[in-house]
């Protein structure tokens, strides 16, 4: 099966090109003066930023940016965390399987254009589908998606109270949507982190994810509002 195509680019080379990135930061998590100034793209590392890296192209300008088209997240557990979670599992009614797995990607990938379309457009960023000169193009990932206590409809009416509802990774690409050209990416690590525990189900779990992702959208709207704003 060849690669699908999405906006000039393959989607094997954007998982590779994430994979690196991850590679590139995972014995950096604490330690963000470890990460490599310029990355292999031509990139270079942001300072004073609130994300764990931010790499942009030299002379990068956000300021001819007012709208934003946002492609389909892509969405990966974190490694053996299916396996992980079912060997803690007493029985069979409480287990992962393949399906559920699948549909809890999905929904966040979904609950990812969902926050983000929401928040850009509240604060004057209008997500569209067409692309254009002033058009921002982002191509978002979540990945090393760590659920604690995932809604399971199998699990009957077992209740499971957590601290946390898990964490994930936020890896995004941002294009020129005119000319495909990459412009800046972004890695950052959030974990849901509560005063107390709570009963963890679908509900929690979705508040708990979109309270990240708003976070992080957030950020990149205020960012865009700090240089087109002026």
């Amino acid at each position: 099966m060849k690669p699908k195509k999405i906006a000039g680019f393959s989607a094997s080379a954007f998982i590779a090109a994430l994979l690196l990135g991850l590679l590139m930061s995972g014995t950096a998590l604490a330690k963000k003066d470890k990460l490599p100034e310029v990355d292999s793209d031509g990139l270079h590392l942001q300072p004073n930023t609130k994300v764990l890296a931010a790499y942009a192209l030299p002379g990068f300008d956000l300021s001819v940016y007012d709208k934003v088209k946002i492609l389909d997240c892509y969405v990966d557990f974190v490694k053996d965390w299916e396996k992980d979670y079912n060997l803690e599992q007493v029985g069979l009614s409480g287990r992962i399987r393949g399906k559920d797995a699948e549909e809890i990607k999905a929904r966040l990938a979904s609950e990812f254009n969902k926050v983000f379309t929401k928040v850009l457009t509240e604060r004057g960023f209008p997500v569209v589908d067409d692309v254009g000169p002033d058009v921002l193009l982002l191509r978002p990932a979540l990945v090393n998606v760590d659920v604690t206590a995932p809604d399971v409809l199998s699990a009957g009416f077992q209740t499971t109270i957590v601290q946390s509802a898990g964490s994930m990774t936020l890896y995004m690409e941002m294009y020129d949507s005119a000319t495909s050209k990459l412009l800046a990416r972004v890695i950052d690590p959030e974990a849901d982190d509560r005063a107390f525990a709570q009963a963890a189900n679908r509900a929690t779990n979705q508040q708990a994810a979109d309270k990240i992702l708003s976070g992080w959208a957030e950020l990149l709207a205020k960012h865009l509002g700090d240089v087109t704003h002026k």
